[in-house]
């Protein structure tokens, strides 16, 4: 298919919005800390940016690739609009390389140079009015690949008074995190894949900037949820899980939520299951780094998963797997044992649609 067609012919295919001209026929890409450059018909290290004539452009503008309502708490985040759900898309590819992706089905995929798949950022979010949804989530492969359409979404979403959130590896430029929140992004959740030497082995990648741009977030005033899974072999060392939750405390502060779950095989990787007793142990290093709020996930019904004062020990909000089944908060987000603020953000919407 020729790289010509207009955006008339092929929605998906936009000119990017942040990008240098390096001479008359190279671009270099400023949506990524990769910083790709790219010559005429070249692509980005990501496959869904080209060069064309000059210009950057997107392939993916609204390509959607996955779409549907989901629990908040799947994404996860446990302190953000708990019990709501939110109209979740995805396209396709990533920047990161890691060998162990949940959703490699269209991570590791090559977007085609085509329309199909597209929905319109006005679509998008009367969809999610029409589905009941609270808010909109940039998920599923790597939201920033999608940074365009989210600019342009966000602030269509804030008018009809929806959330708008992304969960992310974290590895965009601080510019690009700067034009999202300023389109309307509340929230970020950020995978933490581990520490230098997991980014560098397995994501072809810097954790530095991942921390940087968590700090950076929560400067901005978004909520930020870190998550971490906990791969056997790869990042279950106790001075890489000691390190993660240090940095949390110091960095992002002792209150910012922090999620240890359990890998399942996938992808390239073969490794069994994570052992419960590990996310068990991982819960306990984090607590005693000083977290005040860690979780375990993908353990349906583990008693981890439930939001506890962590002053009087009252079992605030109860969880079994994605749902929220049960809310003891007052509706100023205290402790209704010892009065104690609790930091959530949003009211809680107990099986909303």
């Amino acid at each position: 298919m020729s790289h010509r067609k207009t955006a008339s012919e092929n929605p998906c295919l936009r000119e990017a919005r942040l990008y240098d001209r390096l001479s008359e026929d190279r671009v270099r890409c400023r949506v990524c800390e990769r910083g790709c450059a790219m010559v005429q018909n070249q692509m980005g290290f990501c496959r869904t940016r080209i060069n064309l004539s000059g210009k950057l452009h997107t392939l993916v503008y609204g390509k959607i690739s996955s779409i549907s309502a989901n629990p908040i708490e799947k994404k996860p985040f446990f302190h953000y609009w708990p019990g709501s759900y939110a109209l979740t898309v995805g396209t396709y590819s990533c920047n990161l390389t890691c060998g162990w992706c949940q959703n490699h089905g269209i991570s590791k995929v090559q977007p085609s140079q085509d329309g199909r798949g597209y929905i319109s950022p006005t679509g998008l979010v009367e969809l999610a009015r029409r589905e009941g949804c609270l808010g909109i989530s940039y998920s599923f492969n790597e939201p920033t690949l999608l940074f365009e359409h989210a600019a342009d979404t966000f602030p269509i979403a804030k008018r009809s008074e929806l959330y708008c959130n992304y969960v992310s590896n974290g590895y965009m430029t601080g510019e690009v995190l700067r034009a999202l929140r300023d389109a309307g992004l509340d929230a970020i959740k950020f995978d933490l894949k581990g520490d230098r030497e997991v980014y560098s082995r397995f994501c072809n990648a810097n954790v530095e900037v991942v921390w940087r741009n968590a700090a950076e977030a929560r400067r901005m005033g978004l909520h930020v949820e870190i998550v971490t899974l906990v791969i056997p072999g790869v990042n279950d060392r106790e001075e890489t899980i000691r390190g993660i939750a240090r940095r949390v405390v110091v960095e992002l502060g002792p209150e910012t939520p922090l999620h240890f779950t359990r890998y399942y095989p996938a992808y390239e990787f073969t490794a069994p299951p994570t052992p419960v007793t590990t996310l068990e142990w991982a819960h306990r290093l984090a607590k005693s780094e000083g977290c005040r709020y860690v979780y375990v996930g993908n353990i349906p019904g583990h008693s981890l998963e439930n939001t506890v004062c962590p002053t009087c020990g009252l079992t605030l909000i109860r969880r079994y797997g994605f749902e929220a089944t049960e809310f003891k908060l007052t509706p100023d987000h205290k402790c209704p044992g010892c009065g104690l603020d609790i930091p959530i953000v949003g009211q809680y919407a107990l099986g909303s649609r």
